[in-house]
């Protein structure tokens, strides 16, 4: 069986082994309540920033967990560091796009209004949006046991992307046009992978123009055009395993 991950407080992790504290809160109600998890069961707690935890339940409580740490280690965050700029899909596309690039080891996701987007996030709504994808992300990073969180970015503009394919290591526009694979570029060892997936209506040219004025590099997927829920987790498997990452 898996060993589940919850989140805790830094501080909480900070003993060394022996050392006992309670995980209450919303992590320690789903652990006791929904997982149901035992005196004698095996959990692991991160920070989300690299710090582990590897505990047992000493006692398990109601809404709250009475954890022991076995062994505590920090885990450095993975390099180079991938950047997947994701223009806003239709309806619950993007959440679906936030979980598997998350299970596929993406650092950093960063929602961008496109000139193209169907969907728009304004006011109330784009809070509301930007909380579903952050909510999802963490979820699907303890669900996959990764000790580093992806960081959902906020809302971008085609401006702010251009600023980041600039100060990128290396920028990647996907684009079916492109006479490149992605498969075949040149990869740097450390920075910043940003790669641009545009909306269900493409990209524009003005938007292309602009991330090519910035350093990017236009990229090809493949054969097939990909829906831009599926182009990022596909990107992020493919320079993954070039990295060496996987």
């Amino acid at each position: 069986m898996t060993v589940p991950v919850f989140l805790a407080d830094r501080a909480d992790l900070a003993g060394a082994a022996g050392a006992e504290f309670t995980l209450g809160g919303p992590e320690g109600r789903h652990a006791a309540a929904v997982r149901r998890l035992r005196a004698g069961e095996r959990l692991d707690l991160t920070d989300g920033e690299g710090a582990v935890a590897e505990c047992v339940v000493a006692e398990a409580g109601k809404d709250s967990l009475r954890v022991r740490v076995l062994r505590r280690h920090d885990l450095p965050a993975p390099t180079p560091r991938l950047v997947v700029v994701q223009g806003l899909p239709k309806g619950d596309r993007g959440e679906l796009a936030v979980e598997m690039m998350t299970e596929a080891g993406v650092d950093v996701i960063v929602p961008w209004a496109a000139v193209r987007c169907v969907t728009q996030w304004k006011g109330e709504r784009a809070a509301k949006a930007l909380a579903r994808w952050r909510s999802t992300a963490r979820e699907a990073g303890k669900q996959s046991r990764r000790f580093h969180l992806p960081h959902v970015a906020e809302l971008a503009t085609t401006a702010t992307v251009a600023g980041l394919l600039s100060a990128a290591a290396l920028g990647v526009v996907l684009h079916e046009e492109a006479a490149s694979p992605l498969s075949g570029l040149p990869l740097p060892g450390g920075g910043d992978i940003v790669v641009v997936v545009g909306p269900e209506g493409g990209i524009s040219p003005e938007e292309i123009t602009a991330f090519r004025e910035a350093g990017a590099s236009a990229a090809l997927l493949g054969p097939t055009v990909l829906r831009t829920s599926t182009a990022g987790v596909v990107a992020a498997a493919v320079l993954q395993t070039r990295s060496g990452r996987w």
